[in-house]
């Protein structure tokens, strides 16, 4: 009966939870940097900017550990730059011939789509509540978009944001499933580089040229640049030790943010998206709530560890995350 109300809260978050939450609200900041460098730049050529600058950056703070490439690296650090490449690429594109709503409501399927992925890799059912969670995000990101997402055709921006939700998917899915086997700074770097020559490739094909110089697309491309780096490292350590079905409850607070950051920049947030935004939230704890009325023998309930930063014991993900 003592320890009982000593048991720490179920709610609480992870520190590497509480990281892939912080890179979330980055993430949304871009979308208006990327909407003012897009009357600059082709999507492919900011594409391939933006993550020259973070593949450098990564490469510069790795450095050292570059010496010891393996196959392995490269290997898990090209496949996963390469479902990087298609998500951001392919959404860019589509956004040039439909509207933000259509894109946010077609991109948002890649909530419901992950726990099937992580099914069909890792042989393991996702728990109920995932499942539950993730029908709430995607309510949720449905309301956001607003009722002209609702309104989806077959034309080609709409198929290609669709094969954007698959590759963004498949990225969160590969990076769990590569990440306690490779190195850290090693696959950080080859994912951002492979990403940026895809993408200076892929300019013949798309009809883009260089664009005249200009600032703007330089300095969003530096500063996305970055950024990017920042979320692709902090994504490949985290999610040594959150579930993959966990982490896109968590993304899917992207357009959330998004929101807020657009609302502060003197965009209006309808009634409608606001109870989206609430229902993301919402999402985020029914994806928490597992069953404990039956822990494992002693203290180590999984969502109980997952909260307890004096209680690490039991979690070797988390610490071989840490150390590295």
């Amino acid at each position: 009966m003592v320890h009982t109300a000593r048991r720490p809260r179920p709610l609480s978050l992870s520190r590497p939870e509480l990281a892939l939450l912080a890179i979330t609200v980055l993430w949304g900041g871009t979308y208006l940097v990327i909407h003012l460098a897009m009357r600059y730049s082709g999507p492919m050529f900011f594409v391939g900017i933006r993550f020259a600058v973070a593949g450098l950056a990564a490469a510069l703070i790795f450095h050292r550990a570059l010496r010891g490439m393996t196959r392995a690296d490269l290997g898990a650090g090209a496949a996963i730059g390469v479902m990087i490449f298609f998500g951001y690429g392919l959404q860019t594109v589509g956004l040039q011939t439909i509207s933000s709503s259509t894109s946010a409501f077609l991109t948002a399927l890649f909530v419901p789509i992950v726990p099937f992925l992580q099914w069909a890799v890792f042989r393991k059912r996702p728990h109920i509540m995932a499942f539950a969670g993730a029908a709430l995000a995607f309510a949720g990101l449905v309301l956001l978009a607003g009722p002209g997402a609702l309104q989806v055709g077959l034309g080609t921006g709409e198929v290609v944001t669709l094969l954007s939700t698959v590759a963004i998917a498949a990225e969160i899915v590969l990076i769990s499933l590569f990440a306690a086997k490779v190195n850290l700074g090693r696959v950080t770097v080859v994912q951002l580089l492979v990403c940026s020559v895809l993408a200076f490739v892929a300019m013949p094909a798309t009809g883009e040229v260089v664009p005249t110089f200009s600032w703007v697309w330089l300095a969003a491309g530096v500063g996305l640049g970055l950024a990017s780096c920042v979320i692709q490292l902090t994504m490949n350590w985290a999610q040594k030790s959150v579930d993959p079905t966990r982490a896109t409850i968590i993304y899917a607070g992207e357009p959330v943010w998004a929101g807020v950051i657009g609302r502060l920049a003197g965009d209006r947030l309808p009634a409608l998206a606001l109870a989206g935004a609430a229902l993301i939230v919402l999402s985020v704890l029914v994806s928490e709530l597992k069953p404990l009325g039956r822990p494992p023998a002693g203290n180590s309930s999984t969502a109980v560890d997952l909260g307890s930063a004096e209680n690490p014991g039991p979690e070797t993900g988390r610490e071989e995350g840490t150390r590295k």
